[in-house]
């Protein structure tokens, strides 16, 4: 049985019809107090598979309580997809008396689980905070399904911690070449700088890609650069579209033609699924 949390339901559904695996209708209330209740109704075998990505605060109180929820109702095994790792940024404290947030969640889910999958956590050490068995799939190939054909295609990364996805969508495409920003951020006031790719982008089609668009602050700043050179179409495409506040209209007031995402956060660019990536882990 597939167990969908309230924001995974789309990628849940595509998991289910790629593995021919029944999916579960679970329920979600909030009551008068504003806690949240999620209670899975209905429950067929003893093996669950809970997907439920972490993108704000309630995803994880929902996590925790599906989790609960399956044990209650028989679930001898249960496997918990988490296609986007919130919190995943946070992996160590960056000053005296903070928390490593990503060991704290990864703590709480190991308690309520027998493994984990997780989707291009954005530092894949994380892993190592689970106390149980923990996979980690690639959905990044995906990304290239969407594109168009594309000019002499260049695929950059943000900045050389990100080269091994923009490689991975350029073979999955098929052709082009890859490069990267050169991004320095300033210890005392947080600013950061994008220095701009040797690469010529005159009269050529870009693919920025990364495994995050947050904010889109840095991706777009890299992209004014581009249009200062001459770019010709410019797309974005990244793993977890975020896409906080004003994210898009950043992108797009940049030169961006089309962002394209997956749907471990299910936004309008969702246009490709990482259910592949994961029913062949």
């Amino acid at each position: 049985m597939i167990v969908p949390s309230s924001g995974s339901q789309t990628l849940a559904a595509t998991f289910a019809d790629e593995t021919g695996r029944t999916l579960a209708t679970p329920t979600f209330e909030r009551f008068s107090d504003g806690e949240l209740l999620a209670s899975v109704p209905g429950f067929e075998g003893e093996v669950a598979t809970i997907v439920a990505s972490t993108a704000n605060n309630e995803d994880w109180i929902e996590l925790l309580q599906l989790q609960d929820a399956v044990r209650e109702v028989g679930a001898d095994e249960v496997t918990t997809v988490i296609p986007y790792l919130g919190y995943a940024r946070q992996d160590k404290a960056f000053k005296p008396g903070q928390p490593v947030s990503a060991r704290a969640m990864a703590r709480a889910v190991s308690t309520g689980t027998d493994r984990v999958v997780l989707v291009n956590p954005h530092e894949e050490a994380v892993r190592e905070f689970f106390d149980l068995p923990v996979t980690v799939v690639d959905a990044a190939g995906t990304l290239a399904d969407p594109l168009p054909e594309l000019s002499d295609p260049l695929f950059l990364s943000p900045d050389e911690s990100a080269i091994d996805i923009a490689e991975t969508v350029r073979d999955a495409y098929g052709s082009g070449s890859t490069d990267y920003f050169e991004k320095h951020r300033d210890p005392e006031s947080g600013s950061v700088e994008i220095t701009p790719s040797d690469a010529p982008v005159a009269d050529r089609d870009v693919v920025v890609v990364d495994d995050i668009i947050a904010t889109g602050s840095t991706m777009s700043k890299s992209i004014t650069v581009l249009e200062e050179r001459g770019v010709d179409r410019v797309f974005a495409a990244c793993i977890h579209p975020v896409l906080a506040s004003n994210a898009v209209s950043k992108l797009r007031s940049a030169g961006v033609e089309r962002i394209i995402g997956t749907d471990t956060i299910e936004r309008a660019c969702s246009e490709v699924s990482a259910a592949s990536a994961i029913a062949n882990r």
